[in-house]
């Protein structure tokens, strides 16, 4: 099986994307989004992104390589009562079913990032962007001192290195790389730029049970414990990520979540 289908098939990444929705919805409410426009969003999960664009009007075709997720988000667009979004299941690195110059705008947010072959990734976004369109991508940032790098990170220390070859997805998060996989895909360095974002996450739990939703939910930090588990290292694990969440948590109660995660928000114009 596509190692990166086991991954986000594993747990069930709505139980996270349910803290994400309204930053979902302001990121998507920045981006010109008019009626009729054509949006891919790539790497979709069950719509966080999606949804928002398909109730502004676009025409929404969801990817994503978990059909767990696509599943549910075509349960959301059911009870939404929209008509102009679909889900499907596909690889980010080989969208051989879309034709050629076929939306507006290509969104992926968080998305993408986590798929191998990066550079394949890249030509296959810009190859179904049409000239004058768009790519807007989020990408996590390696290092950064907020929530999700750091989950990645600190997992990191307590799983098994990765195969020979593997490259890690947080180099979406580092400019020089973009540009490259970019320029190597057609695309001119000025029509690249960036720019720091913010994603919150906001629940009405404590710091400790939201992590738990990491623990139980989210295939790379399932991952991390199970590896920690075998190793004897689990308390660890979860010592270093309570102190973690509770450090970051900025909602002013002990008693409910917000915890801001900085991103790199990429933006392609396709010529």
């Amino acid at each position: 099986m596509n190692p990166n289908k086991a991954l986000w098939e594993k747990g069930d990444f709505t139980k996270l994307a349910e803290t994400m929705r309204e930053s979902g919805a302001a990121l998507v409410s920045k981006l010109n989004v008019t009626k009729g426009l054509k949006v891919l969003d790539l790497g979709c999960g069950d719509g966080t992104t999606a949804i928002p664009s398909a109730k502004l009007g676009a025409d929404v075709l969801g990817v994503d390589i978990a059909s767990n997720l696509v599943e549910a988000g075509n349960k959301r667009v059911k009870a939404e009562g929209l008509t102009n979004i679909t889900f499907r299941e596909g690889d980010a690195t080989d969208l051989h079913e879309l034709d050629d110059q076929s939306f507006d705008l290509v969104v992926t947010i968080f998305g993408a990032m986590f798929a191998p072959k990066p550079q394949d990734v890249a030509k296959e976004m810009v190859r179904v962007t049409r000239p004058g369109g768009k790519i807007v991508m989020g990408n996590w940032i390696p290092g950064d001192p907020t929530l999700v790098a750091q989950i990645l990170k600190i997992s990191s220390a307590y799983t098994p290195p990765p195969p020979e070859g593997f490259i890690s997805p947080m180099l979406w998060g580092v400019e020089e790389q973009v540009i490259e996989r970019f320029a190597n895909a057609g695309v001119a360095k000025e029509d690249i730029s960036f720019e720091r974002d913010t994603f919150n996450f906001a629940v009405s739990s404590t710091p400790s049970a939201f992590l738990e939703r990491f623990k139980t939910y989210y295939g790379p930090t399932m991952n991390a414990f199970e590896a920690a588990e075998k190793n004897g290292k689990a308390a660890e694990l979860k010592q270093e990520l309570e102190t973690l969440f509770n450090s970051q948590n900025k909602s002013g109660s002990s008693d409910s979540t917000l915890i801001p995660a900085t991103f790199l928000k990429v933006t392609v114009n396709r010529r």
